[in-house]
């Protein structure tokens, strides 16, 4: 019998699509479990789908009583997967029916592998930003902020966090990264359980580099495989509270900062790093609520 693959997909308020995602991977060629984590939606797409998919014994849905975040509900999903593999997946996120058999081919064909990630597209077919990055150092921050990476090609020691456009990396469909976007992430379940799962201390955002850190500090392998494309509708989710994804990614900033930044250790620059950080959303914060506003209007 074909190895189980088990798709984890974190529902909140996801809207519409969320049902086309679910049916996209319920057509998969691959032989799959699907577990839809609700983080207390009420905006009824789970109730569309247990009426659509009812017959499918694939899937199942968890109802969280209440927004767990998601690194905390793709570990509850998880705890109850089968598969010896997890993909964990966007519920805007649209994959073919061979990306899972794809992505057990890389695993297959590599050593080492403990995570693997896609080229993520907008819906236009552009390769979306933030899908080969490296870990966010204070000096990368600064060399992407300033600008002065677009000259790293010339000059390494000006890297940024976003690996040059995939035109200019190396021909290979499959490469090295430090780490990958957290739309679309093929975990070996090995791996995943004994790292222990995501890091519960983010609600959202940073969790997918966390891991995709602790995934190569445990010794395995992050790959970014060029060949395989998926549509990604981002912000299915947070187009409806911008102010509150804005805040946990900030603070998922700050504490991914924490972990892992050699700067983190000098007081002054913990302080200098912490007041950027907030400084940057307070900025933000008005422009985040006049775009709600405009589109709450448009509609």
């Amino acid at each position: 019998m074909p190895a189980l693959t088990s798709i984890i997909i974190v529902a909140a308020d996801s809207g519409a699509t969320l049902e086309a995602c679910v049916a996209r991977v319920l057509a998969s060629s691959a032989r799959i479990e699907l577990i839809v984590a609700d983080n207390a939606s009420t905006d009824g797409a789970i109730e569309r789908l247990q009426q659509r998919f009812a017959a499918d014994d694939r899937l199942r849905i968890l109802r969280n009583e209440k927004n767990l975040g998601f690194g905390p509900a793709c570990n509850l999903a998880a705890s109850q997967a089968r598969g010896d593999a997890v993909l964990f997946l966007n519920p805007d996120c649209f994959i073919e029916a061979d990306s899972i058999a794809r992505l057990r081919d890389v695993s297959a064909q590599q050593n080492d592998v403990g995570l693997i990630g896609v080229c993520i597209c907008e819906p236009d077919g552009r390769p979306a930003r933030a899908i080969r990055r490296r870990d966010p150092l204070l000096r990368r921050a600064l060399m992407s902020f300033s600008g002065l990476s677009r000259w790293e090609n010339r000059w390494p020691a000006l890297q940024g966090v976003e690996m040059p456009p995939l035109a200019a990396a190396k021909n290979a469909s499959v490469e090295n990264v430090e780490a990958v976007s957290g739309a679309l992430m093929f975990v070996s379940r090995e791996v995943f359980e004994k790292i222990g799962g995501f890091d519960p201390g983010y609600f959202l955002h940073c969790e997918d580099i966390d891991l995709c850190r602790r995934v190569r500090d445990a010794g395995y392998r992050v790959l970014f495989a060029s060949d395989l494309r998926v549509i990604h509708r981002q912000g299915s989710s947070s187009r409806h509270r911008p102010v509150f994804v804005a805040r946990h990614k900030h603070h998922g900033m700050w504490r991914w900062f924490r972990k892992f930044d050699p700067a983190a250790r000098n007081p002054l620059l913990r302080a200098i790093v912490w007041l950027g950080i907030w400084a940057h959303f307070v900025i933000v914060w008005p422009r985040l609520i006049f775009s709600m506003r405009r589109q709450r209007r448009a509609a």
